[in-house]
């Protein structure tokens, strides 16, 4: 199936590992023009080379998306080097979990610094562009616990759950400009950010995190967690020309756990 992506230029924020590594690698093998960015040099670089040893391409741009006038720069940069981004991946940021008893107004600002506003710091100037050209795409990757609560993930929940009405409303007020705006919301996914919010959690209930791995696979009706791969496999159907009457969608995949409409 052509879904339409080669030769476009496919702006992945957050390509360093996970997810949007993921989401990286797949665009490449569909001929996109990738460029990845993140905050780590180190772990961009590590990214590429591993894109590199099965021949492919990602090009890399360092940016602190916390700050919105970086990101600003960021996309000035990229598209001065690479051409008009068609397509952006959002999939920066990690709020950090937090026993309820340690939240504050510090945690709840670091949670929305963290995760909301580097999507939304990246994706003003982009919409903007897209708009400005009549054509473009933003896949925003938001967990799950933006739609369940968790007591050791309240602030980062809250700001998922923003991100979540950010995308609905953003993709309302550009569909008439030609731009749709789309999210994934994956739940337990093989990542090490999971891991590391599962070792987080052991410190705080005192459980060790085969314990806790366990339960929550019990409670997803599909028996596993999802492999980055296929969300990535989500987020290039969006991105694609075969979604191309989809905005304002929330797809949730979570293995059948929410059990909600």
């Amino acid at each position: 199936m052509d879904l339409g992506l080669a030769g476009r230029l496919a702006l992945v924020a957050g390509a360093s590992k996970g997810i949007g590594l993921a989401c990286a690698r797949a665009l490449a093998e569909e001929g996109a023009v990738v460029v990845g960015v993140s905050r780590s040099l180190e772990n961009l670089e590590r990214a590429r080379d591993e894109l590199a040893a099965d021949g492919l391409v990602m090009h890399t741009m360092v940016a602190d998306l916390r700050d919105p006038d970086a990101a600003a720069t960021m996309v000035a940069r990229v598209e001065t080097a690479h051409g008009p981004i068609s397509v952006l991946v959002n999939c920066a940021g990690a709020a950090r979990r937090h026993p309820p008893a340690e939240l504050d107004a510090a945690a709840y600002r670091d949670a929305m610094d963290a995760k909301y506003f580097t999507y939304l710091h990246v994706t003003q100037p982009v919409i903007a562009l897209m708009a400005g050209r009549g054509a473009g795409v933003v896949v925003n990757v938001i967990g799950q616990g933006g739609r369940r609560a968790d007591p050791m993930h309240v602030a980062g929940g809250a700001a998922n759950s923003a991100l979540m009405l950010a995308t609905v409303g953003l993709a309302s007020a550009y569909a008439a400009q030609g731009v749709r705006v789309n999210a994934v919301s994956p739940g337990m996914t093989r990542t090490s950010r999971v891991e590391a919010g599962l070792e987080a959690q052991s410190r705080a209930a005192g459980r060790t995190v085969d314990e806790l791995r366990a339960q929550k696979i019990a409670s997803i009706p599909m028996g596993r967690p999802a492999e980055p791969a296929e969300i990535a496999d989500a987020v290039l159907f969006l991105a694609s020309e075969r979604a191309g009457y989809i905005t304002g969608a929330i797809v949730p995949m979570d293995g059948g756990a929410a059990s909600v409409i």
